[in-house]
């Protein structure tokens, strides 16, 4: 039997998970979205938080939630089940004050890595024409016909590179004097922040007032109708002024799931241009000017070695020459290509992202189903709880947004993906026997991927 908690003994516990959750996010996100909430029940089984809006109560369920359910296991080594609701739309449990930190400024760009310029970006095959039209772009914003001008990679490719590097080049040489650089998830915080603060006049002019727009991810943004309109008219409003417009995303416009036509139209009126995996001597060159930045001699047997083992982005790269020339250093051990094989057999490159299509296939020939019938609108039991793991499962082995997953079935509402990850979460914890069979399709999903 579990004994309840006292308001006082749950607010000591909330703030020490508030305290968990300030270390692990950054800062504006959590000022932002975690700031806000106010806590309204804690115990072993369940935890009830209160969000100022529905649309807040989706973003910080699809966002945060993990991270909120980590800090609470790490506090109390509890696993309650989460909910997030709305103002004046929970219980009647008395809501307990909580002293939470005041949130941040209506809006504020975010400041540019200094490490990405363009003139330390490096160029191949790959990636060469999304490089010059970058550096055309920084040396006259809004003057070039590429306007908007939208990169789009997969993970860890340079695409956040480049995009910086036009803002930094830009400030540098003069070109513009008002860059603002945020990711998209930033543009609806300040939108939500600026209604919620009744600070919409400075998010306009804010926004609208630079002269070079600089947003990064936009297949994370969360299209409500109010902030898609807000993004369209910042959009136009830019556009028409001839102030220049940078974009960038993980597919092609055409290919991103829930917005607009109007919008989807206006990224392809200027340039789209993509970046693709790097080439084996781009890839070389790449962790040799990584290991000179560092003072470090990469002999050329090791860099190619391990070029030639991680193929997939920029990222993996930089994350195993990192760890080899740590093991070097610390080790006191020559940089050989014995000690490559040795420490990074795991980081090979016939080792893909999994992808919501991969989970669905999975999931189907584990249920004897068809493609057809899981993303359709039948009601079988079988159907609709294939349906609910796949979602539950999409949401758990990739990065895809609730807005991107709920499309992916069928244009289901994000809201349908939140009530089946609900579902399933709750049957796991309920029945040992569905827990070993959903962690058994978990292993097929991510065992599929090794060739």
């Amino acid at each position: 039997m579990v004994v309840p908690l006292m308001p006082h003994d749950q607010v000591a516990v909330w703030q020490s998970c508030l305290s968990v959750l300030k270390q692990d996010l950054h800062a504006q996100s959590y000022k932002t979205w975690i700031g806000p909430l106010r806590l309204t029940h804690l115990d072993p089984n369940e935890i009830i938080l209160e969000a100022p809006d529905s649309f807040f109560c989706d973003w910080v369920d699809e966002h945060y939630r993990s991270s909120i359910e980590n800090a609470v296991l790490n506090v109390t080594s509890w696993r309650p089940s989460f909910s997030v609701v709305a103002k004046n739309a929970s219980d009647t449990t008395e809501d307990i004050p909580i002293t939470t930190a005041r949130t941040a400024p209506a809006v504020s760009s975010f400041p540019l890595n200094p490490r990405y310029r363009l003139d330390n970006f490096v160029v191949g095959d790959s990636n060469e024409f999304a490089f010059s039209a970058a550096r055309a772009v920084a040396e006259a914003p809004g003057k070039t016909p590429f306007n908007p001008f939208v990169i789009y990679s997969g993970v860890g490719l340079g695409k956040t590179h480049l995009l910086q590097g036009i803002g930094d080049f830009s400030l540098k040489r003069g070109t513009a004097q008002n860059v603002v650089y945020v990711t998209a998830e930033k543009f609806i915080s300040d939108y939500i922040t600026s209604i919620r603060k009744r600070e919409m006049s400075t998010f306009v002019s804010t926004y609208r007032s630079a002269d070079l727009l600089l947003v990064d991810d936009i297949q994370f943004f969360l299209v409500t109708e109010s902030s898609q309109r807000e993004f369209f008219h910042t959009f136009n409003s830019l556009f028409q002024n001839d102030k220049q417009i940078v974009l960038s995303a993980d597919c092609a416009p055409p290919s991103l799931k829930g917005f607009e036509p109007r919008l989807i139209s206006r990224f392809q009126c200027g340039l789209v241009a993509s970046i693709d995996s790097p080439d084996l001597e781009t890839r070389i060159a790449i962790l040799k000017h990584k290991a000179d930045l560092q003072g470090f001699d990469l002999p050329e047997c090791v860099s190619r070695q391990i070029a030639e083992s991680h193929a997939r982005n920029v990222r993996e790269l930089e994350g195993a020459l990192t760890r080899v020339m740590a093991l070097s250093k610390l080790g006191g051990r020559p940089l050989t290509p014995e000690l490559v094989n040795e420490h990074l057999p795991n980081l090979r490159s016939d080792v893909r992202e999994i992808c919501v299509e991969d989970v669905i296939a999975t999931v189907c020939a584990a249920y004897g189903v068809s493609r057809v019938d899981l993303l359709g609108s039948g009601r079988k039991r079988v159907l609709a709880a294939a349906r609910h793991l796949s979602m539950y499962l999409a949401r758990e082995l990739t990065d895809s947004p609730l807005k991107m997953i709920g499309s992916a079935f069928g244009d289901r509402d994000h809201s349908t993906v939140i009530h089946a990850c609900k579902r399933i979460e709750a049957k796991i914890k309920a029945d040992l026997v569905f827990a070993k069979e959903v962690e058994g399709v978990k292993v097929k999903v991510q065992t599929s991927q090794v060739a």
